[in-house]
């Protein structure tokens, strides 16, 4: 059973309608002037003559020549080449392995699906216990049996460890991230410095 509109509904309904446009524009009726034939050119004129067109070279307003292989950099490359943080003089010591990590978390060997919640829970207690220096250990992968048509980077942990660190919900919590020291795993792990918690 049908209702009428309320007034507050109706008001609603003339200003949606008021903004909106025609889908489909009419058609206009033929004009009855426009089918009469036209007039037939001034043969004595000739025919009009028309600008050449100017010169030009194929390509000649496209945006420089063909880019260059942008290949990317390893994950150890653009780490270091990352802004530091954090105080230099413990970014410094700890690259060099002179301080110890407070906790580790080893993921070698986990799938992508274990490897994530495992370090998202992982960062998080850390973070929530005060620590500031964790290790975290993705191990350096290993070369594939198969050689697809794609090529895969070795190491899927090492190389998305540094991803899911730099954004949320880890990256509010995380202040540096440095490849580790031979002594604590070399490029099979990750130093993470923690932002002090209030």
């Amino acid at each position: 059973m049908s209702r009428r509109l309320r007034p507050e509904e109706l008001d609603l309904w003339r200003k949606v309608a008021g903004t909106a446009e025609r889908m489909h524009r009419p058609k206009l009726k033929p004009d009855p002037e426009a089918r009469k034939t036209p007039a037939k050119p001034d043969v004595k004129s000739g025919p009009a003559s028309r600008d050449p067109l100017p010169a030009f070279r194929l390509g000649q307003k496209g945006q420089g020549g063909a880019p260059g292989h942008d290949l990317m950099g390893s994950v150890a490359d653009r780490l270091h080449k990352a802004p530091v943080h954090m105080d230099r003089k413990t970014h410094t010591r700890m690259k060099r392995g002179k301080l110890s990590p407070e906790a580790r978390i080893d993921l070698h060997g986990m799938t992508m699906d274990r490897a994530h919640p495992a370090l998202t829970g992982f960062i998080m207690r850390s973070a929530s216990e005060g620590r500031r220096l964790v290790l975290v250990i993705t191990g350096k992968g290993k070369d594939r049996d198969e050689d697809g048509p794609i090529p895969v980077r070795r190491g899927i942990l090492r190389h998305n460890v540094p991803h899911w660190l730099s954004v949320p919900p880890l990256s509010g919590l995380v202040l540096q991230i440095t490849p580790a020291h031979q002594s604590h795993g070399g490029g099979g792990a990750y130093y993470v410095y923690l932002r002090r918690m209030r």
